[in-house]
């Protein structure tokens, strides 16, 4: 497994990761009303956040897109 995420994208996906992920807990927001909302952005908030760390995306590889410089 070869790193495909650049520095850049490891850190805006972080970011955005945590920011679903705590997004969830703030209270009164109608957009993350619905159960399946909040689960879904949990969701998606962990995906990146793991993609982050490890460096790896697998939808990456997939299409052939490497932001890593070489």
């Amino acid at each position: 497994m070869h790193p495909n995420i650049g520095p850049a994208d490891r850190i805006l996906r972080a970011i955005l990761g945590l920011a679903l992920i705590a997004i969830v807990f703030v209270p009164g927001l109608p957009l993350f009303g619905s159960l399946a909302l909040q689960a879904i952005a949990t969701v998606a908030g962990l995906v990146l956040l793991i993609t982050a760390l490890v460096r790896f995306c697998p939808l990456y590889r997939l299409l052939g897109l490497s932001t890593c410089k070489v």
